[in-house]
């Protein structure tokens, strides 16, 4: 997509516009961005998704029979739903696209943003007053209207440490006060950029309101510095330790002194300072599925003398939903392909096929190790024949 092609879903801005100025700093609301806007999926079938197994939903009550704020985790009872109040409630559920087609084409829209930072779409539904609280998220989210209509308040940047109502499930603020003008209610296909830290409030205002969360990953620093660690941890040989030869006898023999630190520290720098690794661990981490067990592996090595067959009598195969992948370039010819949390060496061109929309079918033939990389992926669960999807 053109840096500079201006965009109905941005408002009019072009892609570099809305990076420039709006990208995690500050929030943007979006008219008619998406014009006749259809809802791919009715109240019912949200429903009918957090009734399954496996299938992250919950169900926030704000004057719950257990209390304020109450809140429950699917997968629920579908007589449940019958026993609702008619107003303020909310059922969410977390990762429609990797179980709805039409909802996973959103994501399509949003091809201006790399594809590795997405996470999911979260679908809300709420009667009238349906709400889960003024809160704060600690990532960026496109709030796309559905149907009905919600009223959106922002509260401006909030603190790490601001306050929080204690004793419930939710990390509802103690404190929000509206910013002037930032109030408003969102029609179908309207939608709100929030920004991460944003204070925000959204009421429902009619029935049947579902609005559409594009939520992005972002690992935070105590997650990385972990994961990092742990990854190099599982490449270093275990005789490369602390080492002190040389050293002047000690002052005091139980002082840490300021040379054994130093000691230490560079062994630490060395180690982590290495950016070669530091690319293949973050492409690992940043298409790790966002629910492992999704993923469903081959039960027998596919033979992939009949794979390369059945492409070439004119079969498909596709990623799978929830799977995800990126690239990184190792030279001009060579690259790291990353699919759901590992990584493998291909060719450049195939590298970045695979990690696109390209359709997976004969032609990805004409790429040297083709047939035995799809082989791979299609054992490891990461794709899977296209009829398999219907």
């Amino acid at each position: 997509m053109a840096s500079d092609t201006p965009l109905t879903l941005l408002g009019g801005l072009t892609p570099a516009e809305f990076l420039r100025d709006y990208w995690q700093r500050q929030p943007l609301l979006i008219r008619g961005a998406f014009p006749d806007f259809e809802n791919p999926l009715d109240p019912d079938e949200l429903a009918g998704l957090a009734c399954e197994e496996g299938v992250e939903a919950r169900l926030v009550e704000e004057d719950g029979p257990d209390g304020p704020w109450q809140v429950s985790h699917g997968p629920f009872d579908e007589a449940v739903f019958g026993e609702l109040p008619e107003r303020n409630w909310t059922l969410l559920v977390q990762a429609v696209d990797h179980y709805v087609p039409e909802v996973a084409a959103l994501l399509d829209h949003f091809d201006f943003l790399p594809r590795w930072r997405l996470d999911d779409i979260m679908i809300s539904y709420a009667p009238p007053g349906g709400s889960v609280g003024p809160h704060v998220d600690q990532y960026d989210v496109f709030l796309l209207q559905g149907s009905g209509r919600r009223h959106w308040q922002l509260g401006g940047k909030v603190a790490d440490d601001a306050p929080i109502l204690s004793g419930i499930d939710l990390r509802i603020l103690e404190r929000f006060e509206v910013e002037p003008g930032d109030d408003w209610v969102l029609e179908p296909g309207d939608m709100l950029y929030l920004p991460p830290g944003w204070a925000h409030h959204g009421v429902s205002q009619t029935d049947d309101c579902m609005t559409y969360s594009v939520g992005f990953r972002a690992p935070s620093a105590d997650e990385a510095i972990t994961s990092y660690a742990d990854y190099l941890g599982e490449q270093l040989p275990s005789s490369l330790r602390y080492g002190d030869a040389g050293m002047a006898p000690p002052a005091d023999p139980a002082e840490l002194d300021d040379a054994a630190l130093e000691r230490m520290r560079r062994i630490i720098l060395a180690t982590l300072d290495d950016p070669a690794q530091l690319a293949q661990w973050f492409g690992r981490v940043m298409t790790q599925p966002k629910y492992v067990d999704q993923l469903v592996p081959s039960e027998a090595p596919t033979d992939v003398d009949e794979l390369v067959t059945l492409l070439q009598e004119g079969e498909e195969l596709t990623r799978s939903p929830g799977s995800r992948f990126a690239w990184r370039a190792l030279s001009e010819s060579r690259a790291t392909l990353f699919a759901d949390g590992d990584g493998i060496e291909c060719s450049r061109l195939l590298a970045r096929a695979m990690a696109s929309n390209t359709p997976l079918d004969a032609e990805l033939l004409e790429f040297d190790g083709a047939a035995e990389l799809l082989a791979t992926l299609l054992d490891a669960g990461s794709l899977i024949w296209y009829e398999e999807e219907e």
